[in-house]
């Protein structure tokens, strides 16, 4: 006689996981991407320069570094509901300021807000999610979030610009503001939950062995902030990724122009840009779970070394089309999969405990790397007559990143050193 099958319930982190990767979408759509539609509009109307508007835009990335570790900290004290909900609300006030704007002074402080709530609700706390609800499946947890997350351009460029030419630049921000409400609000305040034990589960969804309860964990120990923003081995991490970083920031905003420099038409160059974001796409779904087999540390050597090799085929044979579009290819999908793996990195060497605030430092770093990659690139391209230098130089920038996270993850710290604290301390 065979026994029935018992089914065993969805494991609540994946649907909340899915409902947040649906708020990130329209999130980052409207308070990143959908500023670059407006600029034409905006100045066409109110007659400020490119150089005025896009350093609002500066601004709104810089302010939101700058409150990184004290949103990461919150995270870790009391989890990310009110925060999320309160910066969505926020962040839709700001929408809506924007879309009545008249004074540049008004709009810097509206952009300087709108970085400050952005903190609140775009990667970094989501991020914070999936290192509490995920372990052993915590890349899965990580490539589903960012798969949605790359769709976010694809929508909301278009989008915004349709929305404009129908009701004007104004009336598209009262749109997309109340989308952004509709959407985002109900999702963090109804949705979220701060650990997997509120509801009686275990990360993952896992089982407790037999006579036991659910406060007994798999093994996972935590770092002390303060321990592992001591250590070489996380400085060594950031500035890899802070390579990286600065490396993809300055290859997005000088693509175009260096392609159209070396002989290709405007439409071709606007093609192999375009295609960044589909090969991050395609490198997260591909090559991201290759950390869950082998070692973060050489699975992130590796992309960082596709963006070596990327580059170094660009300088090459990128007056080809075939050579610009392998270098889209390789460095496309390994810049995008580095989202992945960064995030996974912290939360599997300093566990969840302080994740939110070894994760704001990093990021605060990051955000530094963001702000004068653009504005240091071009000067560099100016003083040096041309881009040859300047992409070598990147390529001995992430060379040199590689180097680090090889010894980082070589760096053996002898137990002393680390306060280790239990997944759950942190509580208010």
């Amino acid at each position: 006689m065979r026994l029935p099958c018992v089914q065993r319930p969805i494991y609540y982190g994946w649907p909340m996981l899915t409902a947040v990767s649906t708020a990130q979408v329209v999130s980052w759509g409207i308070l990143y991407y959908a500023f670059s539609v407006f600029l034409t509009p905006m100045q066409a109307e109110l007659g400020w320069t490119t150089v005025e508007l896009t350093g609002a835009y500066s601004l709104m990335l810089l302010c939101g570094g700058l409150v990184a570790v004290p949103v990461g900290r919150r995270l870790d004290r009391h989890g990310p509901r009110t925060l999320m909900t309160v910066g969505s609300i926020l962040a839709v006030l700001l929408v809506l300021a924007w879309s009545q704007v008249r004074s540049l002074p008004a709009f810097y402080l509206i952009m300087a807000g709108i970085g400050f709530v952005s903190a609140s609700v775009l990667y970094e706390p989501a991020f914070a999610i999936v290192a509490v609800w995920f372990r052993r499946l915590r890349g899965r947890a990580l490539t589903l979030l960012t798969f949605f997350g790359a769709f976010a351009s694809f929508v909301f460029i278009p989008l915004s610009a349709r929305l404009t030419e129908i009701f004007g630049w104004r009336g598209a921000l009262v749109a997309l503001a109340l989308m952004l409400g509709l959407i985002t609000i109900p999702i963090h305040a109804l949705l979220l939950r701060r650990r997997p034990e509120d509801l009686g589960l275990l990360p993952d969804g896992e089982t407790a062995p037999p006579g036991t309860t659910t406060s007994v964990r798999p093994t996972e120990t935590s770092i002390a902030a303060g321990v592992a923003l001591r250590e070489m081995r996380f400085w060594l991490l950031t500035f890899a990724f802070a390579a990286s970083t600065i490396t993809g920031v300055t290859m997005i905003v000088h693509m175009i122009p260096y392609l159209i420099g070396l002989g290709h038409d405007a439409g071709f160059a606007a093609t192999v840009a375009g295609l960044f974001g589909l090969m991050s796409l395609f490198g997260r779904m591909t090559i991201g779970p290759l950390g869950d087999h082998f070692a973060r540390h050489w699975v992130t050597a590796a992309l960082v070394g596709m963006q070596v090799v990327g580059i170094t085929i660009l300088i090459s044979f990128g007056a080809s089309a075939a050579g610009a579009l392998v270098y889209i290819a390789l460095f496309g999908a390994g810049s995008g999969t580095l989202t992945i793996m960064r995030a996974a990195l912290l939360a599997e060497q300093y566990g969840p405990a302080h994740y939110g605030t070894i994760n704001g430092a990093q990021n605060l770093a990051l955000t530094g790397a963001r702000t004068i990659a653009p504005v240091g690139a071009g000067l560099l391209v100016a003083a040096l007559g041309g881009y040859s230098a300047l992409l070598w130089g990147l390529v001995g920038l992430l060379t040199l990143g590689i180097g680090a996270v090889v010894l980082a993850g070589a760096l053996e710290i002898p137990g002393r050193v680390r306060r280790l604290v239990p997944t759950d301390s942190g509580e208010g």
